[in-house]
């Protein structure tokens, strides 16, 4: 059969994604992936500088995805499948871009881990992450902000010109960087093909980040195999070791179940090695990874054999379901590194993702290099190292081919268009629309970027405030029972922000403007790491009458210079105040109200004010206390109290921490606080001894 590309649907046990957090991310969420400045100096020079570099400051301006549950019911989620006559895969444009399945039809089998049910998890950078798949993971260090996020796809030429290939592309806010993912399967291939591209239309450096994700099954025999004799091994002890691949202190860890507990090994690659990474079952056969040099890294993650990351992998999926491993590939050695990428450049390379065999015997061998050198043959029979290069070369004058049609309503029902189709009433439209944000960038630089449009189209009700600001130096302030919108927060934004015309301060609308504006200016500020003037424009929007939002920023900075004691006072009066102004009614509205109480209950626990932190969870509505964090917040409270039959009785009933993050050992800690009993399986999550 030709190559076909159609879109069509998968039917999951979902559960919904709920409301963004309204309340901007002034501090990042935390992130495993960090070493303290002892460890980076011990660091080979060319690492320690890239671990050094650019660290994230907050993942503004992105919100955070907190306000899932779950609760699953049947969903139906857009994908589009591309399909030949050796694979089928089925992409998530509504997820991120997800690869979700990659079917290898003559053996008949799921190359992919592929999770069958949609589960949010609190692993990505902004919260809200699912596991299964191939993910593009761009950004910064951790899951990326698009993981469950809509991207833009189109079909365009495929290379040679007389195929199809899916483009998938959207804006990456956090460093504000355009990327695309092309992806096609030349007639007959066991492979599938991923062209991709990052580029900086800026007149500055940006800091680069890439990791490509795969998940893939996990089974007593697996062995996963790289080029490589020594990996980084790190931990959620935040240590970066050295060691040798396969044996270390008598375990062979190239079989991830004789891991204990999570981790990553980021392998060694040799410059001039073919890059790859494969994981083979006991009868040899699974998935391979390849791709171009510039791809330099290659990862194995494990969840390990202990009873935290077994009960991680229940959480991710259900009950019953078989487990997973990640193999990955980036463009640093490691993932807590990122790359410069100058003014006006890009970096670009091709991937490929197929089946491959391989003899057992020596595939899971006690010589390690005969095992990986053997994969490696394997790997050269199935897809020569020269094709990979000549694909690349091929791909590279279709990268800026325009996607066909233009931006409309997506979705099809099973068995839908396929390529060559016409659609919507005859006019072509993109197989997908994201979000309006890169149009917003190019309207503000006028960026030329073949290949990958932004169309004003695509402008939404969150970017129109912001294109008025640009356009008319004025930014509309919303009604005040809702929570302000997003703060775009790069310089360019900032500097609009800081010559903003409000109106006369005298003037009712002129002074509601004033205080929206300073109030998104000291968000822009304190992301820049001005937090002394951030907080001049947080104080100067309560004098013009602002409350709660700007209480809760100033609270957040309190925190961050040690005044707990006034921070506790802020976001207790934050609560009330939004309490009063909101309109519980509007999803937002409610999120506002459950995000405050949260914060207002840590800030009250930390300066054993316990009482009021109990007054605050019981202002929450009844099915905002029954959410997993607040159950256990008010555990905390009951034992701050010194009611640990209470807090215990709360454990005995059960609750599931919904927003649970990782590495978080908050429930492991509470429990060991109100009881030397052993901790029940259930509340399990501990990624360390």
């Amino acid at each position: 059969m030709a190559t076909t590309v159609r879109r069509s649907t998968r039917t999951l046990p979902a559960a919904p994604l709920g409301p963004e957090n309204p309340l901007p991310a002034l501090l990042p969420l935390d992130e495993a992936h960090t070493l303290d400045e002892s460890e980076r100096a011990a660091l080979p020079h060319e690492m320690a500088r890239q671990v050094g570099y650019a660290p994230l400051r907050s993942v503004l301006p992105t919100r955070v995805l907190d306000g899932y549950g779950r609760q699953r019911t049947p969903t139906r989620l857009d994908t589009l499948v591309l399909e030949n006559d050796q694979l089928r895969a089925t992409v998530l444009p509504g997820l991120g871009g997800r690869i979700a399945s990659l079917f290898h039809k003559p053996t008949a089998r799921e190359l992919l881990y592929a999770n069958p049910v949609f589960q949010p998890a609190d692993f990505a950078l902004n919260g809200a992450w699912f596991s299964g798949g191939i993910e593009w993971n761009i950004g910064a260090t951790g899951h990326t902000t698009l993981s469950c996020a809509p991207l833009h796809a189109a079909r365009v030429p495929a290379p040679g010109g007389d195929g199809v290939m899916v483009r998938l592309w959207e804006w990456e806010r956090l460093r504000d960087t355009p990327f695309q993912v092309d992806l096609w399967l030349p007639d007959d291939s066991d492979f599938l093909y991923v062209g991709a591209r990052v580029r900086n239309p800026h007149h500055r450096t940006v800091p680069v980040y890439w990791w490509s994700n795969i998940a893939v099954p996990e089974a007593p025999g697996t062995r996963v195999l790289a080029p490589a004799e020594e990996t980084w091994y790190f931990a959620y002890e935040r240590r970066l070791r050295r060691i040798p691949v396969p044996e270390w202190e008598g375990t062979d860890l190239t079989y991830p179940l004789h891991s204990r507990f999570p981790a990553d090994y980021f392998y060694e690659v040799p410059d001039d090695s073919r890059k790859w990474i494969a994981s083979l079952d006991e009868k040899g056969q699974g998935l391979v990874q390849t791709s171009t040099d510039l791809l330099r890294g290659r990862k194995l993650f494990v969840w390990g054999a202990g009873a935290g990351g077994r009960r991680w992998q229940e959480w991710l999926t259900e009950p019953g379901t078989a487990g997973y491993v990640e193999i990955q590939a980036g463009l640093a050695r490691t993932q807590l590194e990122h790359l410069p990428l100058e003014a006006g450049g890009e970096l670009a390379w091709l991937e490929a993702y197929g089946p491959l065999a391989a003899d057992p015997g020596t595939v899971h061998g006690a010589d390690w290099a005969a095992a990986r050198a053997h994969t490696e043959r394997r790997l050269e029979v199935a897809l020569p190292r020269g094709a990979v290069e000549a694909a690349y070369a091929a791909w590279r004058p279709y990268a800026d081919a325009e996607p066909e049609g233009g931006p409309g309503e997506g979705g099809a029902e099973e068995g839908g268009p396929q390529e060559g189709a016409a659609e919507e009433g005859g006019e072509r439209r993109w197989l997908a629309t994201g979000s309006g944000w890169g149009a917003l960038e190019v309207e503000r630089g006028g960026f030329t970027l073949p290949g990958t449009p932004f169309p004003p189209e695509t402008l939404g009700a969150e970017q129109r405030p912001w294109s008025e600001l640009l356009h008319n130096s004025t930014l509309s302030c919303g009604p005040e029972a809702v929570p302000p919108g997003p703060t775009l927060v790069a310089p360019e934004w900032r500097e609009l922000l800081e010559a903003a015309d409000a109106g006369p301060d005298a003037d009712a609308a002129g002074k509601a403007s004033r205080r929206e504006l300073d109030y998104h200016l000291g968000v822009a500020q304190w992301h820049a790491g001005d937090r002394s003037q951030a907080v001049r424009s947080w104080e100067r929007s309560l004098e013009q009458g602002a409350r709660w939002p700007a209480l809760r920023c100033l609270a957040v900075a309190d925190q961050q210079d040690g005044h707990g004691a006034r921070a506790a006072d802020r976001c207790l009066a934050a609560v009330r105040d939004a309490r009063e102004r909101l309109d519980a009614r509007d999803r937002l509205a409610a999120a506002a109200l459950v995000a405050l109480a949260r914060e207002a209950v840590e800030a009250l626990l930390a300066e054993e004010r316990a009482g009021e932190a109990e007054e605050v969870l019981d202002g929450l509505s009844e099915e905002q206390r029954q959410r997993g964090r607040c159950r256990l917040l008010r555990a905390r409270v009951l034992l701050a109290k010194g009611d640990a039959e209470g807090a215990h009785a709360l454990f005995d009933a059960g609750f599931e921490v919904e927003d649970l993050r990782e590495g978080e050992e908050v429930l492991s800690d509470t429990w060991a606080a109100l009881t030397a009993e052993p901790l029940p399986p259930r509340y399990d999550f501990r990624m360390r001894p």
